[in-house]
């Protein structure tokens, strides 16, 4: 066994492991494992996590840290996303997860992610996609980026994550009403109408859509199920998904949980990820997106791999 990578991932939705190998041209995963904590749904309208979360989520990086070590890694990278770089207690949130895994937690920028996410996206796509777009919905955030090379021109972060919007502009309303909608779209367009301006004077020839949020929509718009594997090539096209968003808006949760594509654990906040998905696509002038199954993670072992920059990175 050669060199091997361990990345932990903790999310709005989840702590992911990806173990890989790192010899070659790519970084190869050979194991992944998930924490399903679902942060999002601890936070307050200040967005703190409670002590409980954080004790779960500093529990969930000591076992990902064992399983990493399990698995035959000897650098592991831990990153924190939108969840704990926008809680107010983000000091306390590190400094417990610290003490109780001896893992330092490094919270990225949300540019920095959307640089990496970006990354991983034109290596998965190709130079043969010429300039690309990347788009990534997360729990917390979305990212948007656009380059025609490995490193974007362009990239930034909004507010704008599935989970944060259902919390802020859906109040436990199962299923919102209209009006709830329409200020998920106003909010969108109005994070959005820079960006929007950018990318369409750059007019990308693809856009790659990364992130759980668009490979569940597209399985919903008839895109081929995971288990078919990642290389299969899977669409999503606005006009399918304005007719998800309409199919999701008349169903409750519960209700949605039910829809191909859709998982139980994310089916309440599916909606306003379809709602801002679509709203990106429809500003950003994007007709479809193509589902890129590479994310931030894959980014940040390409980077690894590719600069040999190992800041972050600590031995197990």
């Amino acid at each position: 066994m050669g060199t091997r990578w361990a990345v932990v991932d903790v999310g709005s939705h989840s702590v992911r492991l990806e173990v890989a190998d790192g010899d070659g041209a790519a970084p190869l995963p050979v194991h992944t494992a998930k924490w399903r904590l679902r942060l999002a749904h601890w936070v307050d309208k200040e967005g703190t996590l409670p002590r409980e979360a954080v004790d779960m989520l500093a529990d969930a990086v000591t076992e990902a840290q064992a399983e990493a070590r399990r698995q035959g890694a000897t650098e592991l990278y831990a990153v924190a996303t939108a969840v704990v770089r926008h809680a107010p207690n983000r000091e306390q949130i590190l400094e417990t997860v610290r003490a109780r895994s001896g893992v330092p937690l490094c919270v990225l920028d949300g540019r920095r992610e959307a640089e990496l996410t970006f990354l991983a996206a034109r290596r998965w796509m190709g130079w043969r996609a010429g300039p690309l777009a990347m788009l990534d919905i997360g729990g917390g955030s979305l990212e948007v980026a656009f380059g025609r090379t490995g490193i974007p021109d362009f990239a930034t972060s909004a507010p704008l994550g599935a989970a944060r919007m259902t919390r802020d502009h859906f109040g436990g309303q199962d299923p919102p009403p209209a009006h709830a909608l329409k200020s998920v779209r106003r909010e969108t367009r109005h994070q959005l109408r820079d960006v929007g301006a950018r990318i369409r004077w750059e007019s990308p020839v693809t856009t790659a859509a990364t992130s759980r949020t668009f490979q569940q929509l597209a399985r919903l718009c008839g895109a081929a199920p995971g288990r078919k594997g990642p290389f299969v090539q899977r669409v999503l096209s606005r006009e399918d998904l304005d007719a998800a968003v309409k199919r999701l808006s008349r169903r409750t949760a519960a209700q949605r949980a039910k829809l191909p594509g859709i998982s139980a654990p994310r089916a309440a906040q599916s909606l306003a990820g379809a709602v801002v998905a679509h709203t990106a696509m429809d500003l950003l002038d994007l007709k479809a997106v193509t589902i890129c199954p590479w994310a931030l993670r894959e980014g940040l072992l390409l980077h690894r791999l590719e600069s040999g920059e190992s800041s972050g990175w600590i031995s197990l």
